[in-house]
């Protein structure tokens, strides 16, 4: 899949953190079961390379990728456990040629517009605005729309349930990536009920 039709695929991409490798599985079911199909596992703990072969390997309606991709051998590693997409919270020239290289669909990280155009450059239209909120948030992205008319974005970074539709109707957002899909607490208790709940919340914010 191209990375737009991923970001189109849901209108929130949760960012996920897990810290056991057996939460993975039951965790992408039941956001797939709340119609949210796009998943970011990040690469913030040792569990996550295993979580998404888990997840490829078990649920296979689930587009999972992995985000925090921050050198050449994250993007090895992700790729070697599976991953769809990558997701990096900025980038780099040698990042930037390594992905191009690969052919692994990527989001990589901008958070003004010399990086958008630096992005652009590599050849990348679809990019991440990281940290959101403290990038500008909604003006920000109405500014980069103004200049960047072909650049579609998935604001990522303290945008929750209550912000996220003022996101959602910006023309130059393809999807937004949230936390608050799968909350810590609510995966370390394995409440997964309550996240197919939150999950069917979010896939209702927009119609993919």
């Amino acid at each position: 899949m191209h990375i737009i039709e991923i970001m189109k695929a849901c209108p929130v991409m949760p960012v996920i953190v897990l810290h056991d490798v057996r939460h993975a599985v039951p965790l992408a079911r039941a956001l797939l079961a709340g119609g949210i199909r796009v998943l970011e596992v990040t690469m913030r703990t040792p569990q996550a390379l295993d979580a998404v072969r888990a997840i490829r390997a078990q649920v296979p309606d689930a587009i999972v990728g992995v985000g925090t991709v921050t050198r050449a051998t994250d993007l090895e590693a992700a790729i070697a456990a599976g991953a769809q997409f990558g997701v990096s919270p900025g980038a780099s020239p040698r990042l930037l040629a390594e992905v191009i290289q690969s052919g692994l669909p990527f989001l990589p990280g901008t958070m003004t517009p010399s990086d958008v155009l630096a992005t652009r450059e590599a050849g990348f239209n679809a990019m991440k605005l990281f940290p959101a909120q403290q990038a500008g948030g909604v003006g920000m992205l109405k500014a980069l729309g103004s200049v960047f008319g072909d650049a579609l974005f998935c604001p990522t970074g303290g945008i929750d349930a209550a912000s996220a539709p003022e996101f959602l109707k910006l023309p130059n957002v393809g999807c937004v990536g949230g936390s608050w899909l799968a909350p810590p607490a609510l995966v370390a208790a394995e409440k997964w009920a309550e996240i197919e709940g939150l999950a069917r919340a979010a896939a209702a914010l927009r119609a993919p």
